[in-house]
């Protein structure tokens, strides 16, 4: 079977925004089977759904309670059977996350673990005693402010969690644990999922010492908003036995063939270097993505520098990129101060998105050119963003509902109240007012999709940067035939280009570019894709 994945485009439906069926506010799999259509309509491969499965929600759905059970907020195993089945007629792969680095602390596995230091699952959860003082064993900081270590009295010992208290973490270090998990992924796979997104794929092992880690030189003393921030995490996640349980991930899936897998990598300081190992070789995960391309850099050498050096010295692996997701504030505002339209920045950055060498990720309401939503704090539901505001305002940002009808309600999300508010901003770029615009978003995005489909080199073809200054980003992509001469201006003022050996004609999903003989003229986030004979393309720009 052809590995679909390898170049393929994956688009995140976030369960909870996409479309509510029943009115309660929250969107559910019957509101997404609805609107499968809109998604097979922009030609993408493949759907990955945010977690669905049982949960108390208090960190939305990240803190699982039921790792084989659909949570009624969101339908039934029926509704996700039929999910599948809709979505395969209509030619989409579909994976779901799945969270199991930590679980709910009303998951049944802990309330065992929990009860008393000699049952069944004493150590599927990582506990230690406490320091002879009374304090945490060692210094290790929780994702969402505060220590990572959470006293447990029927124990009498703290126990591990990255993320909040209510999100122990389980021990990888415990093969009956992998054993569970594995069995866990085998059940969705057998109901015919295509594989998994694995959230937090770096912190599944700690240090089994548990010891502390050191401070975060970079910071040079200054405090960071979030603690967590301040330190180097060396002991607390990204550990090398990581290694041989992600193989074993990997030989399950390859008992179904067609299925994959993306993994998340959380590293600030090695997320890069990670991806690279989970995924190199034919044994580990297929795919991985960082936050490298989900923060405010959005420079030439940033993005070629990412590129270069995730396939230098023979790499194997393969990445996915994304440039937005439900865990960042939305690239359409975070990339704005580059911009002096909303329009030409959106279809940059899909044109580069689909144009680099890679695996494409892309979040619901992209194809719209969705900014971040502007929160209250009195409208906030994310733990993180309640925590640390206003300095952090957190994930709903991002997270707020789909718009696809102008004239109704909430923009057509749902005739009860959203959970999350639908601002105005998003209401303006609902999807009936893109499609009866030629010149939308939208239509777009359909249009590149499609085209891309038709230049193989695009999907596995390698890629070889030109040296251009700032702010000119340019390089081609091959299939040993043809090149394509890709040619982006990332920023706000025009800039002219010399480029040679290209054929006199811009491909159709150029934009804000005009050629003239050897010169190309590109205005704000203007871009040009050029054809080519294999190896004779030119650029040069010096600023």
């Amino acid at each position: 079977m052809t590995e679909w994945w390898r170049g393929g485009v994956i688009y995140q439906v976030y369960p909870r925004s996409f479309q509510d069926s029943n009115g309660d506010g929250v969107g559910d799999l019957a509101g997404i089977i609805d609107r499968l259509d809109h998604i097979a309509s922009l030609g993408v491969d493949c759907i990955w759904l945010s977690p669905l499965t049982q949960s108390p929600q208090a960190d939305m759905g990240y803190d699982v309670s039921d790792y084989v059970q659909v949570d009624p907020l969101f339908g039934t195993l029926q509704d996700f059977d039929l999910l599948i089945e809709k979505a395969h007629a209509l030619g989409l792969k579909v994976i779901m996350d799945q969270v199991v680095s930590h679980t709910s602390s009303l998951h049944p596995w802990f309330l065992e673990s929990a009860f008393s230091r000699d049952n069944a699952k004493a150590d599927w959860y990582v506990w230690a005693d406490a320091n002879p003082d009374g304090t945490p064993p060692n210094n290790w900081l929780s994702v969402f402010g505060g220590s990572a270590w959470e006293w447990h009295t029927a124990r009498k010992q703290y126990y591990l969690h990255n993320f909040l208290t209510s999100q122990p973490d389980l021990n990888f270090h415990n093969p009956a644990v992998q054993d569970a998990v594995i069995e866990v992924m085998r059940f969705w796979l057998d109901r015919g999922l295509d594989g998994f997104r694995l959230d937090t794929v770096n912190y599944y092992f700690h240090d089994a010492k548990l010891r502390s880690n050191p401070p975060l030189a970079e910071l040079n003393g200054k405090p960071a908003t979030n603690p967590y921030d301040m330190q180097s995490h060396k002991f607390s996640k990204s550990q090398p036995e990581n290694m041989d349980w992600l193989r074993k991930v990997r030989a399950l899936l390859n008992d179904y063939p067609g299925t994959t897998t993306v993994g998340e990598v959380g590293d600030d300081e090695r997320g890069l270097e990670l991806m690279k190992q989970y995924t190199s070789g034919s044994d580990l995960l297929h795919m991985c993505y960082s936050f490298d391309f989900l923060g405010p850099k959005f420079s030439a050498a940033h993005f070629r520098s990412k590129v270069e050096a995730f396939f230098a010295d023979g790499a194997t692996g393969w990445p996915c990129w994304s440039f937005s997701n439900h865990d960042v504030i939305r690239h359409m505002t975070r990339w704005t101060p580059f911009s002096v339209s909303s329009a030409d920045l959106s279809r940059q950055a899909i044109a580069l998105m689909l144009t680099l060498k890679g695996s494409a990720g892309l979040y619901q309401g992209e194809e719209l050119g969705l900014p971040e939503a502007d929160i209250l704090f009195e409208e906030l539901t994310d733990p993180r963003g309640k925590r640390f505001w206003p300095e952090d305002k957190g994930r709903d940002g991002c997270r707020t509902p789909m718009p696809w009808q102008h004239n109704l309600a909430h923009a057509g999300f749902t005739h009860g109240k959203p959970w999350l508010p639908v601002k105005h901003a998003a209401v303006a770029l609902s999807v009936d007012l893109q499609e009866a615009d030629p010149n939308s978003s939208l239509h777009y995005y359909r249009q590149i999709l499609a085209w891309r489909k038709n230049h193989p080199a695009l999907k596995t073809g390698d890629i070889a940067f030109f040296d251009c200054d700032e702010p000119v980003l340019a390089y081609t992509r091959t299939d040993g035939n043809k090149d394509l001469v890709c040619v982006f201006n990332l920023s706000a003022e025009a800039r002219t280009v010399t480029v040679g050996g290209v054929e006199p004609a811009l491909e159709p999903v150029s934009h804000n570019a005009e050629l003239s003989g050897t010169t190309l003229t590109l205005g704000p986030n203007g871009f040009a894709i050029l054809p080519a004979p294999a190896g004779e393309g030119s650029v040069r720009y010096q600023g």
